[in-house]
């Protein structure tokens, strides 16, 4: 049998969310119209809603339950704020992994590098840049690059890659274009903070390269991480 998830202490859950049922809150004496508690306005009523949703989400992860699971500790957050990151972790199992590219429909070809002069390649790219944002793709440290080199990278490795298609309001799939964990050199170069740099030093013992502003600099859409 399956370790079961953490049940929240408010409600009792059966078998499946279709068998929940709510701790009686009221005597049988006292009336309480139904539509009264199907209210949009009552607060009660919202409660039931996210405990509904709660045991739903529950029961849809219960076959994937693994450790990160585990970890809810529904006693630290609002019912509403753990339905929200239940939802996530349903989103992730669920969203199918496909070529960037293929994020769009129809899917987004761009002309290859050789054959654009600058002008042409810079207006390509700004609407390249502006439509992978509508997908919630965000170029990071991009102002060493060149217009052609950033072109390319979206080329050559952005639009082929195969990454989770989670579509929600919040989730931002963040591309590094400094390359920072193969190599560090570009981004404690031209993006790290003093900060950052000492606690690379103090971690690694490498030598740092010497601060520079970068070349290129642009104004991207920006999400947070």
């Amino acid at each position: 049998m399956s370790p079961s998830l953490g049940q929240r202490p408010r409600m009792v859950l059966g078998s499946s969310w279709r068998d929940c049922v709510l701790s009686p809150s009221f005597p049988d004496s006292l009336p309480l119209p139904f539509d009264d508690m199907r209210s949009s306005d009552s607060p009660r009523s919202d409660e039931v809603e996210h405990l509904l949703l709660n045991a739903q989400l529950r029961d849809a992860l219960e076959p994937l339950f693994d450790e990160s699971i585990g970890r809810v500790n529904a006693e630290l957050m609002s019912t509403s704020t753990e339905n929200d990151f239940l939802q996530s972790m349903l989103d992730w199992e669920r969203a199918p992994i496909l070529p960037i590219c293929e994020w769009f429909q129809p899917t987004l070809e761009l002309p290859p590098p050789d054959s654009l002069y600058e002008n042409q390649l810079h207006k390509i790219l700004s609407e390249t840049i502006r439509r992978l944002f509508e997908k919630h793709i965000v170029l990071d440290f991009t102002d060493h690059l060149t217009d052609r080199q950033l072109y390319c990278l979206i080329y050559r490795d952005i639009l082929p890659s195969h990454e989770k298609m989670i579509q929600r309001r919040n989730n931002y799939l963040h591309w590094d274009c400094a390359n920072t964990n193969d190599d560090p050199d570009v981004w404690l170069r031209y993006y790290a903070s003093d900060e950052d740099r000492r606690a690379w030093q103090e971690e690694t013992g490498g030598n740092l390269p010497p601060i520079e502003d970068p070349p290129f600099r642009r104004r991207l859409p920006r999400a947070p991480l």
